[in-house]
Order: C-alpha cells, then structure tokens, then sequence
C-alpha cells in the first residue's frame, strides 16, 4: 500500500487536522505493516494559487512555454504524478470560514487537468484518478456533521468524485473550539469514525 498524506492545515505544528490525519496513517499502518507513506505538508510546501500566469501556461503549448510558464506547470505537474502513484490518500483538513483551505484549494486546482485527472466525454466529466480509497481527517471547531452550514463535505465529495474518486471516508473531530470536555468528545468521535472505518 502506498498513502499519501496531504496535511491541509496552515500551521505546521499542533494542526488538529493533521493529528486526525495521522491517526488515520497510524491505522493504516497497523493494518498494513508494509505500507510506505509520502507526506505533503501544504504549510511547509504550498502550492502557488491559479492566477492568469498559472492559467496562460497551462493554455500554452509546451513547446511555446517560456522558462517561468514550464517552470510553473511543472509544480502542478510533480503532485499530479504524486497523487497518481498512490492508491491511499489521507487529507487533512481543518474548517477555515466554512469551508476548505486556501492551501487545499490550490492542491486541487493543480490536480484537476482536463485530459489528464479528468476527460469530458459525450455523456459528461469522466475522472480519471480511479481505484483509490480516500480519507478525509475533518477538524472543526463548531458542530456541523449532517447539517445545512456543512459546506465542507458535499464540496470535497463532489471535487473528488469529479476526479474519479468516489471510495471517500470522512473522519470527524467537531466542536474542538467548545471548551475541553467538547474537544475531548470530539477526538473520541473521530476515534469511533476511525474503528467504523477499519471494522
């Protein structure tokens, strides 16, 4: 098994996602001793935003790229090839004003390629990212598991389903800015989410 562990979180110590996310590692690990994990930590490492410069050199046929346009490609072409040589992916990833990091947000934008993750056909998108399992560590400060403000969940099951992976189990950790007794139950539902997902 090879995991790919995004960690999505801008700080790059004591993130409760990437805790939530290692746990997830961990359990793989445990289940499947061989496994090799590659971790990308997007605060160490994050991936430039898609502005018109990342825009007219992806439209620019490679052998018309100037220097900095290959150069630029070539970033959202290195975690392409990441993510398609791992069958296990792990993300980590915290709420940030409802909805998902700017740093998870320029991932996905680097990893979504027409022709290349996905395909238009003459009956819809088709992804091309198949046959893998993803895990998704979810770290909230409020409650917001099966409810309306969610904005989270239905968005990442989408963008990932678009891409071809549909396997997608969420792992909860909520109410973690409610005080200690709330955080300590909200590590213990994602404990619980984990032993359903690994039963």
């Amino acid at each position: 098994m090879n995991i790919l562990q995004i960690n999505a979180s801008a700080r790059r110590d004591g993130a409760n996602s990437t805790r939530v996310a290692n746990s997830v590692v961990a359990r793989l690990q445990a289940n499947n001793p061989g496994a090799t994990v590659t971790l990308r930590d997007l605060a160490v490492t994050p991936q430039p935003t898609l502005d018109e410069a990342a825009l007219g050199a992806l439209f620019t046929p490679t052998d018309k790229r100037s220097p900095e346009q290959a150069a630029r490609v070539a970033l959202d072409d290195a975690l392409i090839t990441e993510i398609q040589a791992h069958e296990t992916i792990v993300l980590g990833v915290p709420m940030y004003n409802f909805g998902v990091p700017v740093q998870l947000k320029s991932w996905i934008d680097a990893i979504a390629r027409v022709g290349v993750t996905f395909r238009y056909t003459a009956t819809g998108p088709e992804g091309l990212l198949k046959g893998k399992k993803v895990y998704v560590a979810l770290a909230r400060g409020g409650l917001y598991r099966d409810t309306a403000n969610d904005s989270q969940v239905p968005y990442l099951k989408n963008v990932l389903g678009f891409l071809g992976m549909t396997d997608v189990t969420f792992i909860y950790a909520e109410g973690l800015a409610m005080g200690p007794e709330a955080a300590e139950k909200g590590f213990a539902q994602a404990e619980a989410d984990l032993n359903a997902a690994f039963a």
